[in-house]
């Protein structure tokens, strides 16, 4: 089983070195997708033992994570991992990963902060648990998923499963798009606990979703209008919504806020 470590890095200077060497103890294969970093990141990445993807300028976090499945797609891998660059996802999981995967029950693994929060480091500010929780349960109520963690970014994905996904959204509306077409593949999906570990309080979403009243908006528009694209796939409860905000047809794009 091939398997491929990806992670995302946008202005990581301050931890990529201790996130590399750690994923290293545990992955032969690791990618790094630097989405136009202008820090001291750009210069660190060459003298560590992974391969890279250079972005000239910031592409946003869905466009890194299309760009990673690419990669695992063209050097024929069977299974890759995602992950941040920020220490709040931990190494050491990844054996977890491997062995879900092995057990060939599923093509989507996907980590769970909420299972289990006996040991969790740290709380997500109230705007972000909710709108995580309210997105989650919109997810499932539509989708017919039985998440309780829609935006971990932490998961395993079967490669062959990926080729079925068209996938196009660059920001932090991802998931929104990856769920739906997740399910309207079929594809399976399985969740694994990981450890709650929360440092990143200051992160900027960019684009004017730092209003967590603007943020929910755009992703039920992306929502809507992915599940308007593949309505015929899906479940008959995924058309009603009385939070849709786009018409859900055609080419129509979301308007960032």
């Amino acid at each position: 089983m091939r398997t491929l470590v990806a992670i995302p890095v946008y202005n990581e200077e301050r931890t990529v070195q201790r996130v590399l060497a750690h994923v290293l103890q545990y992955a032969d294969d690791v990618l790094v997708i630097d989405d136009g970093s202008t820090d001291r990141t750009v210069a660190m990445l060459p003298k560590l033992p992974v391969d890279v993807i250079r972005h000239a300028r910031n592409r946003g976090y869905g466009h890194a994570l299309i760009d990673a499945f690419a990669w695992a797609a063209s050097h024929q891998y069977d299974w890759i991992i995602t992950m941040d660059c920020d220490e709040q996802h931990e190494p050491q999981s990844i054996p977890a990963f491997l062995e879900a995967a092995r057990q060939n029950s599923a093509d989507v693994i996907s980590g769970s902060r909420y299972v289990n929060l006996d040991d969790a480091e740290g709380a997500a500010p109230p705007d972000r648990r909710a709108i995580n929780a309210t997105i989650t349960e919109e997810i499932n109520a539509r989708l017919g998923l039985r998440l309780t963690d829609a935006f971990c970014g932490f998961k395993a994905h079967r490669v062959d499963a990926l080729r079925r996904l068209t996938l196009t959204e660059n920001g932090y509306a991802f998931p929104m798009q990856f769920w739906t077409q997740v399910a309207a593949q079929g594809l399976r999906v399985q969740e694994l606990p990981v450890k709650l570990i929360y440092t990143g309080a200051k992160r900027s979403f960019g684009a004017g979703l730092d209003d967590p009243e603007r943020r929910l908006r755009h992703y039920r528009c992306v929502l809507n209008t992915e599940i308007g694209k593949w309505a015929k796939k899906l479940p008959p409860a995924a058309a009603g919504s009385d939070d849709a905000i786009s018409p859900g047809q055609g080419s129509f794009t979301c308007p960032m806020p």
